[in-house]
C-alpha cells in the first residue's frame, strides 16, 4: 500500500513506518540509555568511594567506567618524577553499567515496532542506523570526556618523606584509546540491538528471516532469562548479605557496579569450569570473600569448585542451582518453540545457546589490574600501593562443559513441556 504526503509524493509502508520512529525517538533511545548507565555508575563509584578522588576527578571517571562498559579501552599512565618511575593497567568491564544500557537501548529500540508481524529490511536498517549515528557522536564525546590526571599521597611516613626529597610523589592520570573505544561500542551497539530482535517474540522481522525464529528466538529468550535470573539471585543473596551482616556501601557498589562479574562467573563455576587468577597488594575481589581467600597466593591459582569447596562446602549448591537454573531455561526455551520442534531439536538448540553464552561470559568476565612504583630502580617502594589482580578462564574448557549441560537440560526440558500447549499445536477435536 502506498500513500500521498502533502507535496503530493507517494510513500511506502515501509517509508511511513520509518517515520513513527525517526530521530527524535532516536535521541531519546540514545539518551535513556547513556543516562542510565551514567546515573549507575556514579551511584556505585559513590557507594566504592570515588567521589573522595582528588582534583574533580569523579565525572571523567564516571565517563571512564560508561565507556569500558561498553568495551572501550582506558589507558591509565604515572609519573613521579625525574626519579622514580609508576606502571599501572587495568582492564574491567563492570557489567552492571552494561546491562543498565543494553536493556533501556533495546526497550527504546522496540518500542515503535511492537505489534506487528513482518518489518521490511529496509526499515530495520534504518531505524537501527538513527541510533548508531547518534551513538556514535555520543562515545565520542564520552570518550573525550573520560581523561584525568590526578595526585597520589604516599602517606607522612617514611615513604613519604623519600617521595617529597626526590620529587617522587606518583600522579596517576587516564585516557581513553577514542578511535578503539568509539569502533567497539558501536559493535557493542549492533550486538544488543540483533539479540533485542531475536529475543523479544512480538519484534518483527524481515520476511526471509522468518523461517529461524522457531529455532533462534526461543533460545535466545531462555538465555537472557538465564542472565537476568543470574543477577536476580544474586542481588537478593547481596542484600540479605547487607542486612545481616554490614558493609552496606561496599555491597552496593558491587551490586551497582559488577553484580553480573560475580554471579555469570559463579555460573560457569557451577558447570564445573575453571578460571585461573591471582590476587596481591591492596586489590582483592570484592564479595565473596572466599574468592579473595582461593586467589591470594604466591603462585597463579585455580578458581573451581573444588578449591573453592577446601575453603567452604556450600559451594557445591552451585552444581544444584545451576542445574534447576538451567532445567528452567530448557523448560521455557521449550514452551516458546512451536509443537513441531523434537525433544532431540530442543536438546541441540539449548547446547548451541548454552556454548554462545558461555562463551560470552568468558570474554567479558576477564580481569586484569596491576600497579608499582620503583624509585632508582628499586622497585615495588609502594608498598600498599603495588599489587596485582587477574582473573581469566580456561575458555575451552569452560565451553566444552557447556555442550553435555545443555544437551540433558533441553532434552529434560522438552520432556517437562509437553503437557504445556505451544504455538502450531492443534487443540482437542470436539464431537457434534
Amino acid at each position: 500500500m502506498s500513500s500521498r504526503t502533502p507535496s503530493g509524493q507517494v510513500r511506502t509502508a515501509d517509508e511511513r513506518a520509518v517515520a513513527r520512529h525517526g530521530w527524535a525517538h532516536a535521541l531519546v533511545t540514545v539518551l535513556g540509555g547513556l543516562l542510565a548507565m551514567a546515573v549507575v555508575a556514579a551511584l556505585g563509584l559513590w557507594a566504592a568511594g570515588a567521589a573522595d578522588l582528588p582534583d574533580g576527578a569523579f565525572a571523567p571517571v564516571v565517563a571512564a567506567t560508561v565507556v569500558t562498559a561498553v568495551g572501550g579501552t582506558v589507558e591509565l599512565s604515572g609519573s613521579a618524577g625525574d626519579l622514580a618511575d609508576t606502571q599501572a593497567g587495568l582492564t574491567v568491564i563492570p557489567l552492571s553499567v552494561t546491562l543498565t544500557g543494553a536493556l533501556v537501548i533495546a526497550w527504546g529500540f522496540l518500542r515503535p515496532l511492537r505489534h506487528r508481524a513482518v518489518a521490511g529490511a529496509r526499515e530495520l536498517a534504518g531505524w537501527a542506523a538513527r541510533i548508531a549515528a547518534l551513538w556514535l557522536l555520543a562515545l565520542i564525546g564520552l570518550a573525550l570526556a573520560a581523561r584525568h590526571t590526578f595526585d597520589i599521597s604516599l602517606g607522612n611516613d617514611a615513604l613519604g618523606e623519600l617521595g617529597d626529597l626526590f620529587g617522587a610523589s606518583p600522579r596517576i592520570g587516564f585516557t581513553t584509546d577514542v578511535p578503539l573505544s568509539v569502533f567497539v561500542g558501536v559493535v557493542w551497539l549492533a550486538g544488543v540491538l540483533v539479540l533485542a530482535v531475536l529475543v523479544s517474540r512480538g519484534a518483527p522481522l524481515p520476511g526471509g528471516l522468518l523461517r529461524f525464529q522457531a529455532s533462534v528466538r526461543p533460545a535466545a529468550y531462555a538465555m537472557v532469562a538465564l542472565l537476568l535470573a543470574c543477577v536476580a539471585i544474586g542481588v537478593v543473596v547481596a542484600l540479605v548479605v547487607a542486612v545481616t551482616r554490614g558493609h552496606v556501601a561496599e555491597t552496593f557498589a558491587v551490586i551497582l557496579l559488577g553484580m553480573p562479574n560475580l554471579v555469570w562467573l559463579a555460573l560457569t563455576i557451577g558447570l564445573g569450569a575453571t578460571w585461573n587468577g591471582r590476587v596481591e597488594g591492596p586489590f582483592g575481589l570484592p564479595m565473596p570473600r572466599v574468592l579473595d581467600e582461593v586467589l591470594r597466593t604466591p603462585d597463579i591459582s585455580e578458581l573451581n569448585l573444588r578449591t573453592l569447596a577446601e575453603h567452604d562446602g556450600r559451594v557445591w549448591w552451585l552444581l544444584v542451582v545451576d542445574a534447576v537454573l538451567l532445567l528452567a531455561a530448557a523448560f521455557v526455551m521449550a514452551a516458546r518453540s512451536p509443537a513441531r520442534v523434537r525433544a532431540w531439536q530442543h536438546a541441540v538448540h539449548m547446547a548451541v545457546a548454552l556454548v554462545l553464552t558461555v562463551f560470552m561470559i568468558c570474554l567479558v568476565g576477564r580481569i586484569s589490574a596491576h600497579y608499582g612504583l620503583s624509585v632508582l630502580g628499586i622497585g615495588d617502594l609502594g608498598g600498599g600501593l603495588a599489587g596485582e589482580l587477574f582473573l581469566r578462564p580456561r575458555l575451552w574448557g569452560a565451553v566444552g562443559l557447556a555442550v553435555p549441560w545443555g544437551l540433558v537440560t533441553g532434552f529434560a526440558g522438552a520432556l517437562l513441556a509437553r503437557r504445556v500447549r505451544r504455538r502450531g499445536e492443534a487443540g482437542p477435536v470436539r464431537e457434534h
